[in-house]
């Protein structure tokens, strides 16, 4: 009886191992990530921007492939912190990229989706305000300013449909 014991402990000890070198390697990469994720919105609190796109990206570098949800909506927070970081040109193509890619899904979340628009309202307009310290003529900004006033008016109507008042405030 003992050494039924003793075999079956051990075989209890090797269980581990092999879950810990199997699946559980797994387990401590989507660990990795989070804490990556958490270290990335400590910095936006600490309007260290720089710092924080730089670990999204390490973030979307680990997100697997089949982690579309995850990796939009870092792909999101990512482009909130350049816009902070003096890199609104490179978040307003990745917003509307993701734009594109939110709106091509079949199972997309409307909410999610108007949160993208609404960020992406914003570059436009403050890429407006670039544009007119710049100097540039009324001819090139004027269609920038344009297009984040229908992105501001889609989204009333959207916030309409979806009786979601923070949308409205956006």
């Amino acid at each position: 009886m003992r050494i039924l014991l003793i075999v079956a402990w051990l075989f209890v000890g090797l269980g581990a191992v092999i879950y810990h070198f199997g699946p559980g390697q797994e387990k401590l990469e989507i660990d990795r990530i989070n804490r990556v994720i958490q270290d990335a919105r400590d910095s936006v609190q600490a309007n260290n921007f720089t710092e924080a796109v730089a670990q999204y990206d390490e973030v979307l570098g680990s997100l697997p492939e089949d982690k579309i949800t995850e990796t939009r909506q870092v792909m999101l927070e990512k482009a909130k912190a350049q816009m902070m970081a003096a890199e609104l040109p490179q978040a307003r193509q990745s917003l509307e990229t993701l734009l594109t890619d939110v709106r091509g899904d079949q199972n997309k979340d409307a909410r999610f989706e108007a949160e993208v628009q609404s960020t992406l309202a914003n570059s436009q307009y403050y890429m407006t305000w670039l544009m007119r310290l710049e100097g540039l003529p009324e001819e090139e900004w004027m269609p920038e300013i344009e297009a984040a006033r229908q992105h501001y008016t889609q989204l009333t109507k959207t916030a309409e449909q979806l009786g979601d008042e923070t949308l409205k405030q956006r």
